[in-house]
């Protein structure tokens, strides 16, 4: 018989929304459901009643009524790099599917996950791939990649052929990729195109992009749109961003390049000493490939065009900064 549960709030979901909150722990529950649940008294939070706009703090309890089977269906942990940790493979990709017919898979990569195997890696998505092995045989296939503390879009190929349609779309840039990112401050103008070469320098702390001159060797053009959806204040922005050309952190070299660096990044924040990060936020990038429209590799005119949902970490910030998803289209 189901029973009553009582979650403990964690200190990374510390400000959200309560109805935020939910969609994160379940997202199978609707919004009217959850109202009536909170109206009758049945979620409480520290026992006391709340709203769907009340804040969660860390350390609260927050009680789930007994819902039977449907509320096992409906709970579903955020997806990030520390929640896959004790997961199946094959279980991890089916949480992250968002797309599916017999060529292709389009995954919601969460941050943290990286998508190829390199030094100190042990787990990544395309090792993860071989769990989802066809019935022939045939392996999954990557056909581009996304940074390790990158989330969102990640298109992988079914079959050889479908590989090899998918590769050249990307190649031919007959793909249009949209990313979201928080950047520190406003550009100004608030819409525009970057466009600079990039070539890649070892550091102390890795190997780094930066800006290069035109025929300096080993230097590819990067050109990249931008443009602003929302702000705050002028401390921070939400920002489109499209990258015409697929070069390596092309869009996090672009954004410091043009003087506001994006929130998070380990590589490419840059600040002066009196910076402080804001509170609520977490110290990770906000950058998330957002959504991908390209065409399928059936050849028949079909597109694929998908969406992904954003990071807890991002679903966070919005929260804190106020932003709402639907401004995307204003």
């Amino acid at each position: 018989m189901a029973s009553v549960e009582q979650i403990r709030v964690e200190a990374d979901e510390t400000g959200l929304r309560l109805d935020r909150w939910f969609k994160l722990h379940y997202p199978g529950l609707g919004f009217g459901h959850l109202q009536k649940l909170l109206r009758s008294g049945q979620v409480r939070v520290d026992g006391g009643r709340a709203k769907t706009d009340t804040r969660v703090e860390a350390g609260q309890l927050i009680r789930i009524p007994p819902m039977g089977g449907e509320s096992a269906k409906m709970k579903v942990a955020p997806l990030t790099a520390n929640t896959i940790r004790d997961k199946h493979d094959g279980d991890v990709l089916g949480q992250m599917l968002l797309y599916e017919d017999e060529k292709v898979f389009v995954f919601n990569k969460p941050a943290g996950l990286a998508v190829q195997g390199g030094s100190g890696v042990s787990r990544h998505v395309d090792k993860m791939l071989e769990a989802w092995r066809s019935k022939k045989g045939e392996k999954p296939r990557l056909v581009h990649r996304l940074d390790r503390d990158t989330s969102g879009i990640l298109v992988v190929a079914r079959t050889r052929g479908a590989a090899v349609a998918l590769t050249k779309s990307f190649r031919e840039r007959d793909t249009q990729k949209r990313y979201w990112a928080i950047l520190k401050g406003v550009p100004q103008p608030k819409e525009g195109r970057i466009s600079t070469y990039l070539v890649k320098e070892a550091t102390a702390d890795g190997d780094r992009m930066r800006i290069a001159r035109h025929g300096e060797e080993g230097a590819d053009h990067a050109l990249s749109h931008y443009r602003v959806i929302d702000q705050v204040a002028q401390n921070f922005s939400w920002v489109e961003l499209e990258p015409y050309t697929g070069r390596t952190h092309q869009l996090r070299v672009h954004a410091l390049h043009i003087g506001h660096p994006i929130i998070g990044d380990p590589k490419y924040f840059e600040h002066d000493t009196n910076w402080e990060f804001p509170g609520g936020v977490q110290n990770k990038l906000h950058l998330h490939a957002r959504r991908i429209t390209i065409p399928h590799p059936d050849g028949k005119g079909k597109v694929i065009d998908q969406i992904a949902p954003l990071p807890p970490h991002m679903v966070q910030t919005w929260n804190l900064f106020g932003f709402d998803e639907a401004a995307e289209n204003d």
